[in-house]
C-alpha cells in the first residue's frame, strides 16, 4: 500500500487542505519552520499512531485547538502493479486518527469503521523513519534497538502485537510486586510462569524476524564496498542467558530484582548486539560508519517486508544535514530498487538527477510554505 491522499485538521501549522502524493517518490522542500517535517509527522501518525519527534499528543495540536485529525487514503502502490503504472483513481483503504486533547481520547478508523487498536492502522501502512535521531540505533541504548527490531517483528509476525502487550502487562504486575518489598513466593511463582511463557513466545517471534532481517542484511552488504563489513557481527540477545530457563533465572536473581524494584531479565531487556572485532560498534565505528550501518539496517528491513509483498513508506527528514552526497545517492537508489514509497524533505530544492544518476523514478516535487504544499 502507498499513501496517496492526506488531509489534516489542527495538526501543527498545516493547512487543512487535501494533498495528493505519488506512490513512488515525493520530494518536499522549504525553509526551516515551513512545515516540511510536520507533513512527515502527520504521515507517521497513520503508520505509527504517534509522533516520531515527541511523545506528547498535545504538542502536535494547533495552539488553541483541543482536537486534531489526520486522514489518509491508500492505493495499491507499487507492489504487484502492472508495468503501465498504478491506478491513481480508486483508494484501497482509508485511515483516520483523531485525538481529543481535553478528553485524552483517541479515535481510530479504517474504511469508515471504528477500530480499537493502533495495529489495525499500522499494518496497512508500514512507515519507517530516517531522521537525525535514527542514528541512535547504534550509539544509543538497547531500547532503541528493541524498537527497531520490533517494528519488523510486528509486520512479519501478525500475532506479535497482542503477545507483546500481554507480556508488558505481566511485567508491570511483577514490577508492582517487586516494589512492595514483602513478596508472597507462591504468588510470585504464578507470575513468573506466566511471564516465562509469554517471554518464550515474544522471543521466538523476534528470533524468526531477526533471521529474515539478517539474511537481507548479509545480501545487502555484499553489494557495498565497505572495509569494515567483514569484521562486523550482529547478534540477537533475548534478554537473559538462553542456556538457562527464564523461570530459573528469575528465581536465582529474586533478591537482586527485589533490591532494584523491577524485572531485570526477559524480553524487556532484549538487544541487538553490534560488534566489530569483538568490541561494540558504538566504540569502534566513526560517526560516518555508524550512519552507513543504520542506513543499511533500515534498507534491510524494507527488503524483508518487500519479500512479504508489503510496500514500506519511508520518511526521510532532512537527511542532507546528516549524509553526504554519495550516501544520499546510495540510500535513494536502494529505496528505488525496493519499490518503496519515499517522502524526502530538504531546505534547498532537491536535485533528482544527483540522487538517481541511472534510473529516474516517478516523482512529485512540492514546495512547502506556511504549512501548505504546492506541487511543482
Amino acid at each position: 500500500m502507498a499513501l496517496v491522499k492526506l488531509q489534516t485538521d489542527n495538526f501543527r501549522n498545516l493547512v487543512s487542505a487535501p494533498n495528493s502524493f505519488s506512490p513512488s517518490v515525493n520530494l518536499l522542500y522549504g525553509e526551516n519552520g515551513s512545515g516540511k517535517t510536520s507533513f512527515l509527522e502527520a504521515i507517521g501518525y497513520l503508520g505509527l499512531g504517534r509522533s516520531f519527534r515527541i511523545n506528547r499528543h498535545q504538542a502536535v495540536c494547533r495552539h488553541g485547538a483541543t482536537r486534531f485529525v489526520v486522514f489518509g487514503g491508500l492505493d495499491s502502490g507499487l507492489i504487484d502493479t502492472p508495468a503501465a503504472g498504478p491506478d491513481y483513481q480508486g483508494l484501497v483503504h482509508r485511515l483516520g486518527i483523531s485525538r481529543d486533547i481535553s478528553e485524552k481520547e483517541t479515535r481510530l478508523k479504517v474504511d469508515g469503521e471504528a477500530v480499537k487498536s493502533l495495529s489495525a492502522l499500522a499494518k496497512q501502512l508500514p512507515v519507517s523513519v530516517i531522521d537525525p535521531g535514527v542514528f541512535d540505533i547504534v550509539a544509543g541504548g538497547p531500547g532503541k534497538r528493541r524498537q527497531f527490531l520490533d517494528w519488523a517483528v510486528f509486520h512479519v509476525e501478525p500475532s506479535f502485537a497482542g503477545i507483546w502487550q500481554q507480556c508488558q502487562r505481566v511485567t508491570s504486575q511483577r514490577n508492582q510486586i517487586l516494589r512492595n518489598g514483602r513478596i508472597d513466593d507462591d504468588l510470585m511463582r504464578v507470575w513468573d510462569r506466566q511471564y516465562s511463557t509469554l517471554a518464550t513466545e515474544v522471543t521466538t517471534a523476534r528470533q524468526r524476524a531477526f533471521g529474515l532481517f539478517l539474511q537481507a542484511f548479509d545480501a545487502l552488504v555484499r553489494q557495498i564496498d565497505a572495509p569494515w563489513i567483514d569484521g562486523m557481527k550482529m547478534a540477537f540477545y533475548p534478554g537473559w542467558d538462553p542456556a538457562t530457563p527464564l523461570v530459573e533465572v528469575l528465581q536465582s536473581h529474586r533478591d537482586q530484582e527485589c533490591r532494584m524494584g523491577h524485572t531485570l531479565y526477559g524480553p524487556n531487556r532484549a538487544d541487538l548486539r553490534l560488534r566489530f572485532q569483538g568490541r561494540p560498534v558504538s566504540e569502534t565505528f566513526s560517526r560516518g560508519q555508524q550512519k552507513t550501518l543504520v542506513i543499511l539496517m533500515k534498507i534491510a528491513q524494507g527488503m524483508v517486508l518487500s519479500q512479504l509483498g508489503k510496500q514500506v513508506t519511508f520518511l526521510l527528514d532532512d537527511i542532507n544535514a546528516e549524509l553526504d552526497e554519495d550516501h544520499r545517492a546510495m540510500l535513494a537508489e536502494k529505496l528505488r530498487e525496493l519499490g518503496c514509497q519515499v517522502f524526502m524533505t530538504s531546505i534547498e530544492r532537491p536535485q533528482p538527477d544527483k540522487l538517481w544518476q541511472e534510473t529516474m523514478p516517478e516523482f512529485k516535487m512540492f514546495h512547502v510554505e506556511h504549512g501548505e504544499l504546492t506541487e511543482e
